[in-house]
């Protein structure tokens, strides 16, 4: 991993400071903890290869190896650090973590689909067989498909749900970080 993707992964620009680094990471660390998403191990295993990859862009970028040329550092020793650039890192931090929740959303969209889409054909296979005789047993596998669905739905549904509302918190969140900073 190079310094560039590094800085990506933590939502910061290529003239990020220390500081700025390691506010961006607690706060995407806290975000996409795997510990967060314990009621779905779906999402927790999304969580945790997202979680790996944050960590191995911090380590990147504090144990030298994603660390600028000599004038980039020497550039970032003399930049002051201030109140503003430590917002500015956080709501990067803020934006990067966003952006994972949506795509995690994105996923959980899909198998909401997916199981209504299964109870949906299953519907229609329990109705069309369920005569009976032979086939009765295609009409059990569509009444076994129509539950599958429903629940898939329905756990998906709640986790649709947890995921719009930590997304709602960032949003707070950011609102409240850009009005401090267009205070100063």
């Amino acid at each position: 991993m190079n310094r560039t993707e590094a800085l990506r992964i933590l939502g910061l620009d290529e003239d990020a400071t220390l500081d700025d680094i390691k506010t961006a990471y607690k706060e995407t660390a806290q975000i996409l903890h795997p510990d967060r998403f314990a009621t779905n191990k779906k999402l927790q295993d999304r969580a945790t290869e997202q979680f790996k990859n944050l960590q191995e862009a911090y380590e990147c970028l504090t144990s030298g190896k994603g660390s600028r040329s000599k004038a980039g550092r020497a550039a970032s020793t003399t930049r002051a650090y201030t109140p503003a650039s430590e917002m500015e890192a956080r709501l990067a931090g803020i934006a990067a973590a966003r952006t994972q929740l949506v795509s995690q959303r994105d996923v959980v969209y899909d198998e909401r689909r997916n199981g209504l889409v299964m109870a949906g054909i299953g519907a229609v296979v329990a109705i069309l067989f369920r005569k009976p005789g032979p086939l009765l047993i295609l009409a059990t596998a569509g009444v076994t498909a129509v539950v599958w669905g429903i629940v898939q739905a329905v756990g998906a549904q709640r986790t649709i749900g947890t995921l719009n509302e930590h997304i709602d918190e960032l949003n707070k969140e950011e609102r409240r970080l850009a009005e401090e900073l267009d205070d100063m």
